[in-house]
Parts: structure tokens; sequence; C-alpha cells
């Protein structure tokens, strides 16, 4: 059974930190590479960071039901593709989503049993410090991210699990560990659970 894991976070969290540690050390989880039709930051790659397509094109696969979901988020769409829930679930993996609160809000509508996390900076002020330090982005758009942090932060409730990424090595050890815990929820545990009921059945 593959568990979706919907990871989210206020750009500048340090959310794709926490995610890419846990996915070094954990074998038997896929990352969805999202679509987006913004350019590349930084030493972002094709395939590696996103992939790069054209607004046409992304609307393009929007009319053919090609995402499990999409939003737009400053202009630009992001959007998770149905191909890479098929390959987790070929190859008996959890899936990881890293997506905004739009986002977020129509994958738990498809899929109800997804397993959100919010990741949320200790402060506004650290969350500047952060976006600030990264030296990627011009003024403007440090502060279009702040006002957006203050409103996505505003859906906190909607997720099952709230991590306050106050130093990375923690949030990584909270992160694993309830991706542990919901691999042993009762409904994953079933296929497990019945040839060892079978034992007891048998005498």
């Amino acid at each position: 059974m593959t568990t979706i894991f919907i990871i989210s976070a206020p750009s500048g969290s340090g959310k794709s930190t926490i995610v890419n540690r846990v996915l070094a050390e954990d074998p038997n989880l896929i990352f969805s590479i999202s679509f987006t039709t913004r350019a590349p930051r930084g030493a972002e790659k094709e395939g590696v960071s996103y992939h790069y397509i054209s607004r046409e094109e992304f609307e393009r696969r929007i009319g053919a039901g090609e995402f499990l979901e999409y939003a737009e988020v400053f202009g630009h769409y992001y959007g998770t593709h149905i191909s890479t829930l098929r390959r987790a679930q070929a190859e008996g993996k959890d899936l990881v989503l890293d997506i905004d609160v739009q986002g977020a809000r129509q994958l738990r509508r498809k899929a109800p049993e997804a397993v959100s996390v919010f990741i949320l900076p200790p402060s506004r002020q650290e969350l500047e410090h952060r976006l600030r330090a990264r030296s990627e982005d011009a003024e403007e758009v440090i502060r279009r991210r702040l006002e957006g942090a203050a409103r996505e932060i505003e859906d906190y409730r909607e997720y099952d699990y709230i991590l306050v990424n106050r130093e990375v090595e923690e949030s990584v050890r909270i992160l694993k560990s309830i991706i542990q815990a919901e691999r042993v929820r009762t409904r994953r545990m079933e296929p497990e659970i019945r040839p060892i009921l079978k034992t007891f059945e048998d005498h």
C-alpha cells in the first residue's frame, strides 16, 4: 500500500532541506517532482528540482486530466503528475509531495487518506531572515512571499501534523517519525496481520 505524504510550508521555511534529508535516508520513499511554468532559479535543474514546461503545455495537460493537483502561485502553475503516484504504487513505495496549500486542499479531496504535514518557521522574523539569506529574490518578491506566508499559515488546522522548524536535525527526526508511525497504522498493516492471526486460528 502506498501512503501519500503531503508536505507544505511557506517559502523559506526550510522544507526542501528537511525533505531532501529524509528522502536520502529512506529508500522506500519516492519524491514527486512537480511540473511548473516558471523559469529555473539558482542551481535548479530540469528533472531534479522541477519539470519546466510552457504555460500552454501545462494548460493542455490540465485539459487532459494529467494532474493529481495543480495551482497557480505568484503567476506560475505548479502541478503533480498522476504518473508519479502510479510509479510509487507499482514499486510498493510511499510518495512524498512538496505542494502548497491550494494543491494540498485539492489532493485531500481526491485522496482523503493522504497524510499532511505543515512546516512552520519559528517566527515571521526568522522566515524573513531565511528568505534574505538565500540572496535569490528581489525585495518585492521577498515582501510578496512574506504576505503569502501569512495567508498560508492560516490553513494550518487543515493538516494532520505541524512541524516547527527550529533546528534541521530535530525537524528531520520528527518527519521521519511521522512517516514511520503512519506505516504501522492498522489499515496499512492488515495484509501483514492476517497471516499472523491465521497462526492462532490453526491451534
